[in-house]
């Protein structure tokens, strides 16, 4: 099973983020520009949460909340897991898996470097299933 490491390669400095005093309409945009599902929330260079699409459903469309009014820091999950580039890939699926959550900040030395998603990770386990396959018919063959 492969890193982190290697599931970020080509991710790295693409950290989409807001701040905690953006507004959610803020953290829309940035998601529909970027097209993903979840970002980063920075103050500096400080992790302080994470927020997605599933927080803006639940915390602000359910409880009848303004978009335009309501900060970032009001909905974000603040108990922010994270990972290593060292964590297996296997490892951030069991996270991910146990705790319900669809994406993980990957954190070196303090410094938020990417962000993982379950679609990294089913893609990943269908690169290596793949690949075993591949090397299965070919022994299979004798070559």
């Amino acid at each position: 099973m492969k890193k982190v490491s290697h599931l970020i390669e080509g991710k790295e400095g693409n950290v989409w983020r807001v701040a905690p005093t953006d507004s959610v309409l803020t953290m829309l945009k940035v998601l529909a520009e970027k097209n993903v599902g979840a970002l980063v929330v920075m103050d500096g260079d400080a992790l302080v949460g994470v927020i997605s699409e599933r927080d803006y459903a639940r915390k602000v469309v359910l409880k009848g909340k303004n978009s335009t009014e309501t900060k970032v820091s009001e909905i974000m999950v603040e108990d922010v897991l994270y990972v290593t580039p060292e964590h297996s890939a296997e490892q951030c699926m069991n996270l991910m898996t146990d705790r319900h959550i669809r994406h993980l900040p990957v954190v070196d030395h303090g410094k938020v470097i990417g962000m993982i998603s379950v679609g990294d990770l089913v893609k990943n386990t269908l690169n290596e299933q793949k690949q075993t396959i591949e090397q299965l018919e070919s022994y299979i063959r004798g070559g």
